[in-house]
């Protein structure tokens, strides 16, 4: 997972995510990422354990680092620090035929409701992974069984606050 990075979770120093990430779910405390290296640290790990039929809602205001962990992700899931990952803003959905499964990378805030939302082929893209931006578009095809990771601004320019919230059978 390349370098690990220094979190305080809860008021508690860690080292590295592989050693916390198996307490996210039991603690209801935030985790804080202190850099954007903490926060592709998070999406690789999330990355390594997602699977064919999962949703990873990303939640927050604007320019907090959705976009940011998506990229990770990608890169982490692909295996490629280098991969072009253009943001879905224009676009609506970007796909990514990746190890294991397609990542289908959808950013919402464009769309007016539900039935935007199924003619970008999102029955289709829940056979593989999706990522979702502005998930709050969903309306009733809101996975129950998704992980919802809502991102909030920091101490520092760099930081942010996460709050995760699903997939408590992978997270314990």
């Amino acid at each position: 997972m390349g370098r690990a990075a220094s979190h305080a979770y809860g008021g508690h120093a860690c080292e590295g995510l592989p050693r916390l990430a198996h307490k996210l779910r039991a603690m209801p405390d935030p985790l804080i990422l202190p850099s954007l290296a903490a926060t592709e640290a998070l999406a690789a790990r999330l990355a390594g354990l997602a699977r064919p039929g999962d949703a990873i809602l990303l939640e927050g205001p604007l320019g907090v680092g959705k976009s940011a962990l998506a990229r990770a992700f990608l890169r982490a899931r692909a295996g490629d620090a280098g991969l072009e990952v253009p943001s879905p803003t224009f676009t609506l959905v970007q796909a990514y035929d990746l190890p294991g499964a397609v990542v289908h990378h959808f950013d919402l805030w464009r769309l007016d409701g539900v039935g935007d939302v199924a003619e970008l082929g999102w029955d289709e893209a829940r056979e593989g992974i999706v990522l979702v931006e502005w998930p709050d578009r969903l309306g009733e095809l809101r996975p129950r069984d998704a992980l919802s990771v809502s991102l909030a601004p920091g101490a520092t320019e760099d930081s942010r606050i996460a709050h995760l919230a699903g997939w408590e059978d992978r997270l314990a």
